[in-house]
């Protein structure tokens, strides 16, 4: 059972599970970008504004940004920056260092593996919610000059668009991950997601890995993947939640989108039902374990409702990490 509650399901009928020939999704275009804002309340985009400022430091040292540490002077350093009172303390010549304030690159790595067609808490994809979480911050980096990069895929395709900034290019990444999530797609593939995004991701970024909650796999390839980008980026990680199928209502129809249809007496059978919850949750909890690392900032998602409030604490548990 555990297996079906974990691949995520969809309820037959829906529009989800439609054709997917004829099913018109809708476009995202500028005006999407500007209705996020206007959902959003200004003390909010205030706030998210003032955090997405706070990603903008770099790595290496500079003059006149803020306060990094403190270092021995040597040939090349500003004589401006010598701290003339710690040089009298320790009889050396030191000079206080700054991190150097830099537009940051922000690189959306998103599962478009079939799981994340299937239903949410909210009764909505995940696939939706997915797409709003990345309509945010591609909007926040937007108002902020940042360019964007996308790098997505799943088992035997793989998508990576080059970070820029502009509209444009987020509207071009928003229409191709609409594109790319569907139930026909393959399996998710997130060590080989993780593995492109570290060859193609050269510069210091914010990266944001967008999947469920049972995404990565808890595995010594995904483990060290997700180590080396945590030191050489910041990382955030944001799991749209998974739709408990023995919570909606009796009668309906419900398909794994991977074992097919689910027999009716697994979802009226409540031993079978409490027995699927504790182990849908043990695997959920093997995930968080993997994804307890320093540098790595993650939060779930259960409905595009929760996204902007959901970011919000992202980015603030971020920055107090940093």
């Amino acid at each position: 059972m555990s297996p079906i509650i974990k691949r995520g399901v969809v309820e037959e009928g829906s529009q989800t599970l439609g054709n997917v020939d004829q099913h018109q999704k809708a476009r995202t275009n500028s005006s999407q970008l500007r209705a996020l804002a206007g959902r959003t309340q200004l003390p909010v985009l205030r706030k998210l504004l003032s955090l997405m400022e706070g990603q903008h430091y770099s790595a290496r040292a500079g003059q006149g940004w803020e306060f990094m540490d403190m270092a021995e002077y040597k040939p090349g350093d500003d004589v401006k920056d010598i701290d003339w009172a710690a040089t009298a303390r320790t009889g050396t010549p030191i000079v206080k260092r700054f991190e150097a304030s830099a537009n940051v690159q922000v690189v959306l790595v998103v599962d478009t593996g079939r799981s994340m067609s299937a239903l949410a808490p909210s009764g909505e994809s995940k696939e939706a919610i997915a797409l709003t979480i990345c309509q945010a911050i591609a909007w926040l980096a937007s108002s902020r000059g940042d360019q964007v990069g996308l790098v997505s895929g799943c088992q035997g395709r793989m998508r990576h668009m080059p970070a820029r900034s502009g509209n444009a290019h987020i509207e071009l990444i928003l229409r191709r991950l609409e594109e790319d999530i569907d139930l026909r797609s393959p399996s998710s593939d997130l060590e080989t997601l993780l593995a492109r995004v570290q060859a193609a991701t050269h510069r210091r970024s914010l990266i944001v890995l967008v999947t469920d909650e049972t995404h990565p796999q808890p595995t010594p390839r995904a483990l060290e993947l997700l180590k080396r980008l945590s030191v050489n980026h910041r990382m955030i990680v944001m799991q749209v939640a998974d739709a408990d199928p023995t919570k909606l209502p009796k009668g309906t129809r419900i398909v794994d989108v991977d074992a097919g249809p689910l027999p009716g007496f697994l979802l009226e059978d409540s031993q079978i039902a409490s027995e699927a919850a504790v182990r849908a949750e043990q695997s959920r909890q093997v995930v968080r374990q993997l994804l307890d690392i320093p540098g790595i900032t993650r939060v779930s998602v259960s409905s595009s409702a929760e996204v902007v409030r959901t970011l919000l604490s992202a980015l603030e548990r971020e920055n107090r990490v940093r």
